[in-house]
């Protein structure tokens, strides 16, 4: 039997539409409510002139369209917790859907930067609280009594004075026809029912019965699964291509070069996977080729070079080192670390002349479908992205390479094609969290007192490994940051904040040895240092004071918590 995304994306509306005397009502999650005007719908089928969708059954259940990815960041549950507070739903009826890519509809419809609550909070409160009123309205008009004498709570609205209630399945017919505010008040905090209480993840029933709802788990009747051989190190090419003794496994169907890969298409994953172990590629190199016993060299080459880049200067920091009784010196090193969520990467595509078909994991869905329509020279209007559940991502879902892979196949072959990556192709060639080295120096005078810090970073791929503005700077009167970054051919890219939660790691521990050397508390010398960047900073104090000083037993004084710039 097919398991398709494609059924569910032509059925994406009739999910959230109704049978008559339904409402759908539209709001944005990306524009200010105040910007729409017009009327509520009745629903007889299926309406496509919304951004995003808050749908009122007329047996009162409730679905909210999610736009953004879920990765198990909990997005589709916020999302609707959100909507249904502002709305007094009654949570049980609440479901969620995965909406798929609608550039017309979403703005920032991604994964990556914890942004998408803080982005959508005011616009998705707006939306419930919208809602909430017009059903208000709907009963006061139906009860001939004012709309302010009427609460609604739990899915109902009520009129405490004569004792009616209602349902909001009830009210929607009548809700559908009423204009829509457009300045709707939103509630206190302190009458919060959901935000801020332990709700269950709307998928979890679904996760623990094993229902198909990964990238993994799609199939369409038809299909044919694809394994791609890359180039076993990065910077080198392929000379010559043996694929007979491949085209001879059971199940292979095909084998197809691509740029600097080779993709075995069979029937199953299982003998596209036997067919690579078949093939005979001889490489040569393209570029200089690292080993991972090549980079202790460049480290300290360059950790040792004089062509730092300097990011911050603050004081006579050479006067402060010269005049030292004691300079604690410490390096800190990050290898390059692979991504390797628990699914591994994977996508669907099917293109056609006119026309791609795509489903997977990403969460960057935009960016995915503008690579293939620049590949492929097809319209980005032509190409469709439905959005399955990602079984992790960390960042490497950020990158679209495995989709494009899938696009690039399907277009060579003519057929509908899952590229899959074993978490062997994770582990070899896919996309790293850059490696990085820091060398801390703290300079004491006789008194214990720390006079002169100097931070220098060094990273491969990292652009620029420090960060000047963290804390300490502005604590200290003579303070040097400065930074040397190497090319390597190794891919790299977004690692859960890269360098910034080891280098916060790495300044704490610095810290914490200094402190044991100056003979004092951790805890207190962090606070003494933001004491003395409150009253008398050295140079400029890029971090919240108060917020750090107030969380003062957190360990990373440089995290998001307390950089809101990050």
């Amino acid at each position: 039997m097919e398991h398709t995304l494609h059924q569910e994306r032509r059925d994406f509306l009739r999910k959230v539409s109704l049978s008559a005397g339904g409402m759908l009502l539209g709001f944005t999650l990306f524009e200010d409510l105040s910007a729409q005007t017009g009327k509520g719908h009745v629903i007889d089928g299926v309406h496509h002139d919304f951004n995003s969708y808050l749908s009122i059954a007329a047996d009162g259940s409730i679905t909210i369209a999610s736009p953004n990815p879920e990765l198990g960041q909990n997005i589709k549950t916020s999302f609707a917790m959100i909507v249904a507070e502002e709305l007094d739903a009654d949570w049980s009826r609440v479901t969620v859907v995965q909406a798929p890519l609608d550039t017309s509809k979403f703005d920032r419809q991604l994964t990556g930067g914890s942004g998408a609550v803080p982005h959508s909070w005011k616009r998705l409160r707006t939306a419930g609280a919208t809602a909430r009123q017009m059903l208000i309205a709907a009963a006061a008009t139906t009860w001939n009594v004012p709309a302010s004498a009427c609460t609604a709570e739990n899915g109902y609205v009520i009129h405490k004075a004569s004792g009616k209630k209602s349902g909001y399945g009830d009210l929607v017919a009548i809700a559908a026809k009423l204009d829509v505010p457009t300045d709707v008040p939103l509630k206190n905090h302190k009458d919060f029912k959901l935000i801020g209480k332990p709700i269950r993840n709307v998928e979890n029933k679904n996760i623990v019965v094993g229902k198909p709802m990964f990238g993994l788990d799609f199939y369409r009747d038809g299909m044919v699964y694809a394994v791609v051989q890359r180039p076993p190190a990065f910077g080198s090419k392929i000379n010559t291509v043996n694929d007979k003794a491949a085209r001879a496994v059971q199940g292979v169907v095909d084998v197809v070069r691509f740029g600097n890969n080779v993709a075995v298409i069979a029937n199953s994953t299982w003998s596209a996977m036997k067919g690579r172990k078949a093939l005979e590629i001889t490489y040569s190199a393209d570029k200089a080729l690292e080993s991972s016993s090549d980079h202790a060299d460049i480290f300290s080459k360059l950790m040792d070079s004089a062509n730092a880049r300097m990011h911050r200067k603050d004081g006579d920091v050479n006067a402060a080192f010269k005049s030292a009784s004691k300079v604690i010196k410490r390096e800190y090193e990050c290898p390059f670390v692979p991504h390797n969520p628990i699914e591994p990467m994977n996508f669907f595509a099917d293109v056609h002349a006119d026309k791609v078909e795509l489903i997977g994991p990403t969460q960057t869905p935009g960016s995915a479908r503008r690579a293939v329509s620049d590949l492929l020279k097809i319209p980005e209007k032509n190409i469709t992205v439905d959005i399955t559940r990602l079984g992790g991502g960390f960042g490497r879902r950020l990158k679209f390479d495995y989709v494009v892979e899938a696009a690039e196949i399907s277009s060579i072959i003519k057929k509908p094609v899952k590229v899959i990556w074993t978490r062997e192709d994770d582990m070899g060639g896919g996309s790293y969290r850059p490696a990085v080295r820091y060398r801390f120096e703290a300079a004491l005078d006789a008194n214990n007192n720390l006079t002169g810090y100097k931070l220098r970073g060094v990273g491969m791929n990292a652009g620029a490994p420090t960060r000047e503005n963290n804390f300490p700077s502005g604590s200290i009167d003579n303070l040097l940051i400065e930074s040397l970054d190497h090319n390597s051919p190794i891919t790299t890219g977004a690692w859960r904040a890269p360098i910034t939660n080891f280098l916060a790691y790495a300044e704490q521990a610095f810290l914490d040895e200094v402190a044991e050397a100056m003979g004092k508390d951790p805890v207190q010398m962090r606070l003494d240092l933001l004491q003395k960047a409150r009253t008398n900073p050295a140079g400029p104090v890029r971090y919240d004071i108060d917020r750090m000083e107030s969380g003062h037993q957190c360990l990373f004084f440089s995290c998001i918590l307390c950089r809101p710039d990050l």
